[in-house]
């Protein structure tokens, strides 16, 4: 089962469909794919800007397995070509290979040992936070009851992890000259620095907040531009940030307090630029009903319930849509986004078999 795995792996991570720039076409991965599911009903679809899906089924199935096919772009830090699959004694090197192209590869295995019922969504969205692909599909008369979503869970299912919410801020000031008393104030690098304390400030004070197994509010200033040269006060700065709340915090609450952190007319723009919900979705007390849903899900599948996740999914979006969702996968989310990114062997030939348990029911 492992080279046949790792001959579908190898295919996959040759395909460019790094995102940005997400120059993805409806051929190319997808013809791949399409060639390997004899017997599946397969459907692609272009949603503009090098977003494509393809939904494969087989028989009438209930549940469906979804996997992105992006990745994020390689860095000069690899050691040798990304887009070549590289084979040790226990891992396969190459982009995209952990996340998430290990588990495409394990569904065309399993789907190619197995004959009953089966539905599979590939999409290229999730690197670039435009899920466009799964909105298409969730707004689909689909009929599905379960999803189970490909991330890198050390073939764990996952059924709770965070939100997320990136904004982007515009502080105004006025430009002068820096030798000017009123420098401290009207400098909109200046009064970016006092909003970002004070918001440092108030996710500090979520510390102690917690649903199912995660503590606290994680909480990202990730870029920070503006001014002109050290002697002239800054007429423009811009701030660019995201958090990620727990399912029981309210987003809309955190926006409201964290647009008050900014002194009063130095704004001149808040802009929510991505919103993802938690897994589960939905208020504190529906999420705990989903999060127990996914919970039986995961048992009468066999699966191991692993513990929730500060990272966020697709699975979400699922579970906001009504589905019974968890995320499942192999690899190591620390491989993710590296250099050189792997997944062991043993995680693939774990995930392939218990694909195939499944796909057997």
């Amino acid at each position: 089962m492992l080279n046949t795995i790792l001959h579908h792996l190898e295919s996959l991570v040759s395909f460019d469909t790094r995102n940005p720039p997400r120059l993805i076409g409806t051929g190319g991965i997808f013809d791949y794919i399409r060639a390997q599911l004899p017997g599946f009903r397969c459907t692609v679809t272009d949603h503009g800007d090098g977003a494509v899906s393809l939904l494969a089924v087989r028989g009438s199935p209930r549940r469906v397995f979804n996997v992105h096919l992006d990745t994020v772009p390689s860095s000069d830090a690899w050691s040798a070509d990304p887009l070549k699959l590289r084979v040790t004694a226990d891992r396969a090197i190459g982009l995209g290979a952990c996340d998430i192209k290990g588990a495409a590869a394990g569904l065309i295995a399993a789907a190619n040992v197995t004959t009953g019922d089966a539905a599979f969504l590939f999409s290229s969205d999730e690197e670039a936070n435009d899920p466009r692909c799964i909105a298409a599909f969730l707004g689909s008369d689909h009929g599905f009851a379960d999803a189970i979503i490909a991330e890198p869970t050390r073939c764990e299912a996952v059924l709770t992890h965070r939100g997320i919410s990136s904004v982007l801020l515009k502080f105004k000031g006025e430009a002068g000259h820096a030798s000017s008393a009123n420098a401290l104030h009207a400098s909109a690098l200046h009064q970016a620095m006092r909003w970002g304390n004070r918001a440092l400030d108030l996710v500090e004070a979520e510390a102690a907040a917690q649903f199912g197994g995660l503590q606290g509010l994680r909480f990202n200033i990730g870029k920070v531009e503006g001014g002109i040269k050290a002697n002239v006060i800054a007429p423009s700065a811009e701030v660019r940030f995201n958090f990620r709340p727990l399912p029981s915090h309210d987003i809309d609450v955190l926006h409201t307090r964290l647009g008050a952190c900014a002194a009063v007319g130095v704004l001149d723009r808040y802009e929510e630029t991505f919103r993802g919900p938690s897994l589960p979705a939905g208020d504190v007390a529906y999420a705990e009903q989903r999060r127990q849903a996914a919970q039986a899900l995961a048992e009468s599948l066999g699966l191991t319930v692993g513990n929730a996740v500060d990272f966020w999914t697709e699975a979400a979006l699922f579970s906001q849509a009504g589905l019974t969702a968890l995320v499942y996968g192999p690899g190591d989310i620390a491989q993710a986004h590296a250099a050189d990114e792997f997944v062991l062997h043993d995680q693939l030939v774990h995930y392939t078999a218990s694909i195939v348990r499944i796909l057997g029911n």
